[in-house]
């Protein structure tokens, strides 16, 4: 076969491959069996392991590299990926609709609902209809690159062809995990002892994430874009138009988007879908409502946090009513006692519930909830499973009343009430179950981020009385490790290596790892950035903590206290000993060109993403504040402010922009 022949074929082959994805993935009308489309694929592998010149990026058989990334780098969106305003009632969203029309200043408004996937928001960019990169929300303005990932997702596109479509522009929309493949996987773990994935949206956002792009591929996630974000130029003038585009090009649309030329319309379609969410192969957590028209959706603008032209409304959350056999005791991290209310299973927004928390004993006695008594349960944010009230009318006369008890359920040590608070604490630092989640505290991502060291492993650490405290980690040998249950012995290596990388951690981990009460991720940021090194740290005293911006007088109190505890010092010691980094050699402040003064940003920034601007204004001494007060020393204003900046002018707060800040900090 003659090179001409060759690169016709392989581009044919490439066309009916792609035609079949589309027909199967995107329209759910397959054309050929499994058989066939295997056939196909395997001719063109063939042909292109024979003429690797011809391999370009779009080819089918690129979107599985089977390649082990090393990390994902950071993406900065070029429009800001913002969150949506939610409402809960028909009030809340016509009087969204009254805002909107006085903003504008019209009568009528034409919306476009959709539903709302309960899955991970993504962003696509396409670059001469080739698709270039795939990037997480992350935090708005920055998020991580996932396009090996995102290629192992056969309903999305890998390149284009579409007169209308912009040369440079960014297709955005949701990935998740249909049902399906979400209790296959957990089927699963479930044989090999894994915890288990707790609802689709957690298993996606975790197969977005792993390293090993083959394995991202296994788990069948699927996509469905909702729109466009940036666009080099203006080529639709609707939303409605532009989700028409998306489809009419390739992309995998939702079949159930709707336009609506009245508020009322809106309503009576989001309580249509409210009725039979449950009919979906994947999960929706309400709609969404976007004014149609681009010119409104510009005029109308946003806040710093969400588009003033959009809304969710989010379903009630669902209740289920089941028989709660018997309430348990847990002890957390601090040593605090949190009864537990064990239940009948029942299915509830897609997951089976046995659990719910009852918070305190004082919630307790307020519900009036009792052992053997039916309670009506639901999902607090569709994640955790709560007890809203008992059936009283159901009640036989044999349900127990429940009372916390006077010694801790797993060390028998007395309890003791805290003054100024309901709940009752165990203060045995030895105690077992307070030793478990102060380790897998110190081992998590926002700590020491020692990767593989989950609650099972650490469950049979403290059991097994390998580990009496987070420091013996650090001494843990492979041997040790490798006689535990399920762990292999390149996973015992993994852990082992893991938990020697996390020695080399910035500071401000470590210190959020100790578990100090009231100590959470920011302040030991500014704690670290600070005095530099845990000595130092340490040795504080209660007046100069409470001095510290941020750092109030229930919080110096703990960490004065934390440190001159005994057990404490020791674990501490052992830290050292195993090789622990307990100082910043180059300090995480850059300057103190800030010190003392408190900022406050408001818009969108052009240079920075937000996150990355807080962390400039720290690590030159000052602090980043969420809300404009008397305190407040500088705004930032950033395109499109909010009312911050109202704020800001009464209270004569400084403004200034980017460019007058980099002159602050040199």
């Amino acid at each position: 076969m003659i090179k001409k022949d060759i690169k016709n074929k392989i581009k044919k082959l490439r066309e009916l491959i792609n035609h079949h994805d589309r027909k199967y993935y995107v329209e759910d009308k397959p054309e050929v069996s499994d058989q066939e489309y295997d056939r196909l694929m395997h001719e063109l592998k063939k042909l292109e392991e024979e003429n690797p010149k011809y391999i370009t990026l779009d080819s089918p058989t690129q979107r599985v590299s089977g390649q082990v990334l090393e990390g994902f780098k950071s993406v900065k969106h070029r429009i800001p990926m913002l969150s949506m305003d939610n409402t809960y009632s028909e009030d809340e969203i016509r009087e969204f609709d009254e805002r909107v029309k006085k903003n504008l200043k019209v009568n009528k408004l034409d919306y476009v609902v959709e539903l709302k996937i309960d899955g991970v928001s993504i962003s696509l960019l396409y670059e001469k209809g080739m698709f270039s990169q795939g990037a997480t929300r992350g935090d708005g303005f920055t998020g991580d690159d996932i396009t090996l990932n995102l290629k192992t997702i056969k309903s999305l596109p890998l390149s284009i062809s579409s007169k209308k479509a912009p040369d440079l522009f960014e297709a955005r929309g949701e990935v998740y995990m249909p049902r399906k493949a979400f209790n296959r996987i957990n089927k699963e773990k479930e044989k090999i002892g894994e915890e288990l994935f707790a609802n689709p949206r957690n298993a996606a956002s975790g197969s977005l994430k792993l390293l090993n792009t083959s394995q991202s591929a296994e788990r069948q996630l699927d996509v469905l874009i909702y729109g466009l974000g940036y666009v080099n130029k203006e080529v639709f003038d609707t939303q409605s138009k532009a989700l028409q585009f998306l489809k009419d090009t390739g992309f995998r649309t939702n079949p159930y988007i709707k336009k609506c030329h009245s508020i009322e319309e809106v309503i009576r379609y989001c309580k249509e879908w409210e009725k039979k969410k449950d009919t979906l192969q994947y999960d929706i957590d309400g709609m969404v409502i976007k004014v149609d028209l681009f010119s409104y959706q510009k005029k109308l603008g946003h806040t710093t946090k969400s588009p003033r032209w959009m809304i969710a409304y989010k379903f009630p959350a669902e209740r289920k009513q089941t028989l709660l056999q018997d309430i348990i005791v847990q002890v957390g991290r601090t040593g605090t006692l949190t009864p537990v209310a064990i239940l009948k299973p029942v299915e509830l927004s897609g997951s089976v519930v046995s659990r719910a928390t009852l918070h305190n004993q004082d919630e307790v006695l307020r519900k009036d909830i009792r052992i053997g008594d039916h309670v009506i349960i639901e999902k607090s944010g569709e994640i955790i499973p709560q007890v809203v009230e008992s059936v009283k009318s159901k009640r036989k006369g044999n349900e127990k009343k429940f009372s916390m008890p006077k010694k801790c359920p797993i060390c028998n040590s007395t309890v003791k009430s805290v003054e100024g608070e309901v709940a009752l604490r165990c203060e045995n630092l030895s105690c077992p179950a307070q030793l478990k989640q102060t380790i897998i505290h110190f081992a998590s991502r926002e700590a020491m981020d020692i990767e593989g060291l989950g609650d099972a492993i650490v469950s049979q650490l403290v059991d097994k009385k390998m580990v009496k405290d987070y420091a013996d980690l650090y001494y843990l040998k492979h041997d040790e490790v490798s006689s535990l249950e399920r762990m292999a012995d390149k996973s015992a290596m993994n852990l082992i290596e893991a938990i020697k990388k996390s020695k080399s951690n910035t500071l401000n981990r470590l210190v959020y790892g100790l578990g100090i009460r009231h100590v959470g991720v920011r302040a030991a940021w500014i704690l670290s950035t600070r005095f530099g090194s845990l000595n130092k740290i340490s040795s504080v005293g209660v007046e100069e903590l409470k001095s510290i911006n941020e750092i109030g007088p229930i919080v110096a109190r703990s960490i004065f206290n934390f440190f001159r505890t005994k057990e404490n010092k020791r674990i501490i010691e052992k830290l050292k000993s195993s090789g622990v980094k307990i100082e910043e050699k180059s300090s995480l402040l850059k300057g103190k060109s800030l010190e003392g003064k408190t900022f406050v940003i408001t818009g969108s920034l052009k240079g920075f993403s937000r996150d990355q601007l807080e962390e400039l204004i720290r690590t030159h001494g000052g602090g980043a504040s969420t809300s404009v007060s008397k305190k407040t020393d500088y705004l930032i204003l950033g395109e499109n402010p909010g009312s911050k900046l109202d704020k800001a002018k009464k209270l004569n707060v400084k403004i200034i922009n980017e460019t007058q800040f980099k002159k602050m900090i040199g």
